[in-house]
């Protein structure tokens, strides 16, 4: 996610290509793509990476046991079948 940190060097870069008559603008025009730009993210309902590795550990344990629930499954139908 967008975090501070990089909110404040995405706007330094869109300041820095303003043309100098707008310097006088320099500290609302960032406030206002700051907030413009937290709005957007935030509406994104975005996770962190480690939000996302633990859902990840989660599906992948989830997976093992179904596999071998379905091992399982086979061999029982597989002796059934006898």
């Amino acid at each position: 996610m967008l975090g501070p940190k990089h909110l404040d060097e995405l706007s330094r870069r869109v300041l820095d290509n303003l043309p100098s008559g707008f310097s006088a603008l320099h500290e609302d025009v960032r406030q206002n793509m700051r907030a413009a730009v937290s709005g957007a993210v935030e509406k994104m309902e975005l996770v962190t990476r480690e939000e996302f590795d633990v859902q990840a550990g989660v599906l992948q344990r989830t997976r093992k046991r179904l596999e071998a629930m379905e091992a399982r499954i086979a061999a029982l139908e597989t002796h059934d079948a006898k």
